[in-house]
């Protein structure tokens, strides 16, 4: 049993009862293959808690989790309004936040909050806001003739940052709606994978694991088009450290890190640390407000280098994508490089610029290894754009490039063209915060 700091973050807060999101059949879950439908339902589409006149297939699904164990998930299914879909864009939300209730499939389903104070009475909870803006997005693919695959990619308990996770959720989800005979997704109807920070996670973990975990899926993947990438895990700690705008990311990384692994991090927390762990168990990245959060204030003075505990340089490993295997599939990715517009400063030496949040050294090196294996990679860095801004200019361009592989266009390359990025390696070697930031 986990006790500690992981005791403190729980398992994230209790959603609206909704017994659709539970499966509660006799037969064990583990009994079923991944990807297999438990149960569905007809849901009208919402936009801002506004029904609209389209209607969403939403599926319960067998999936894994971070520790492999057998997991009930739900996606949302949008099918084009006029006849078979030509294909399937799968859109990965970028809802970062560790609120089941912030998932897409619940503003899919007409749940919007804009206001309310969260069980733990700290923080201003926005809500589910963030995907039902992102869902308005899709409609522009639907116009044209494509499905929307809409995946609750951070599971019932919301395992922020829980990288390789959100991967099997998201392929599992495109196996569920293949196996659902109302979507008209064959299962051979080419898929492509669209996805914004936390939906860059989990567009990049998805084609990281396709080969191996779901090669079927992995043979109708035309591509990812992905921005605001988390590449090193420990890298993006040190450079968020401290920082005026994203500081409650460290926060929050450790509660996702204890909740996805089942880690104690109980022996290392300060006593501030455990008030700020304990007020961040259900908040989501829009008000997670801690600015100069560093992990030092988090910690015992004794664990001021994270590389001192063991169990974080285990799971930054693990979710670290600079050295997991190499996925198959052309990409763009896109990566904004000013930070400071977003009131943050420079990172530690040997991390670099940034977008105030993600690496852009990092992302570049990501880049570069994929060329270096043989992949069509156009890589775009916004010099002038931090993390939000640069996702506005990422979305069209990003929607774009995916009909271009849709029309079976060759995939652009911007391989031999890419700035040299941060050296890639595993924690502790590489990966150190400076004490006292």
């Amino acid at each position: 049993m986990v006790v500690g700091a992981a005791a403190v973050v729980g398992s994230g807060s209790a959603v609206a009862a909704d017994s659709f999101y539970s499966y509660t059949g006799s037969r064990p879950l583990a009994q079923f293959e991944p990807g297999a439908v438990l149960k569905q339902r007809t849901v009208p589409f919402h936009l801002s808690g506004i029904p609209v006149p389209l209607q969403a297939t939403q599926i319960v699904y067998r999936s894994t989790d971070a520790l492999g164990k057998p997991v009930a998930n739900v996606t949302s299914y949008l099918k084009p309004p006029n006849g078979k879909p030509r294909g399937v864009i799968s859109y990965q939300s970028a809802y970062d936040s560790l609120n089941p209730a912030d998932g897409p499939s619940r503003a899919v389903a007409g749940d919007f909050q804009i206001l309310n104070l969260t069980p733990k009475g700290r923080n201003i909870a926005i809500g589910n806001t963030l995907p039902n803006g992102e869902n308005q997005a899709l409609l522009t693919a639907l116009a044209l003739g494509y499905a929307a695959n809409i995946p609750d990619t951070e599971g019932r308990n919301a395992d922020f940052a829980a990288g390789p996770e959100y991967g099997m959720l998201t392929l599992d989800s495109l196996r569920a709606i293949s196996a659902v005979p109302t979507t008209q997704v064959s299962d051979t109807m080419k898929i492509g994978l669209l996805g914004y920070s936390g939906g860059a996670i989990a567009s990049n973990w998805a084609a990281i694991l396709a080969p191996g975990y779901a090669p079927e899926i992995n043979k109708r993947l035309l591509g990812v088009a992905q921005g605001g990438v988390l590449v090193n895990p420990a890298r993006v700690l040190s450079y968020a450290s401290g920082s005026v705008g994203w500081g409650g990311v460290v926060g929050m990384a450790i509660v996702g890190i204890a909740r996805g692994y089942g880690v104690d991090f109980g022996p290392y927390i300060s006593s501030y640390g455990r008030q700020v762990i304990r007020q961040l168990s259900d908040a989501s990245i829009g008000n997670a407000f801690y600015p100069g959060l560093t992990w030092q204030k988090l910690v015992k003075p004794e664990y001021a280098n994270p590389n001192s505990v063991p169990e974080l340089v285990d799971v930054a490993n693990k979710i670290n994508m600079g050295t997991a295997p190499v996925p198959t599939v052309p990409m763009l990715i896109v990566q904004g490089a000013n930070g400071v517009l977003e009131g943050t400063r420079p990172g530690p030496p040997g991390v670099g610029r940034g977008d105030g949040v993600m690496v852009a050294g990092d992302v570049r090196a990501l880049a570069q290894r994929y060329c270096d294996a043989g992949l069509r990679i156009q890589y775009r860095q916004y010099d002038l754009l931090s993390h939000i801004p640069a996702a506005v200019a990422w979305l069209p361009e990003s929607i774009l490039w995916l009909l271009d592989r849709f029309a079976d266009r060759p995939a652009p390359s911007s391989c031999g063209h890419i700035a040299a990025g941060n050296p890639r390696g595993l924690s502790p070697q590489t990966h150190v915060a400076p004490a006292g930031r």
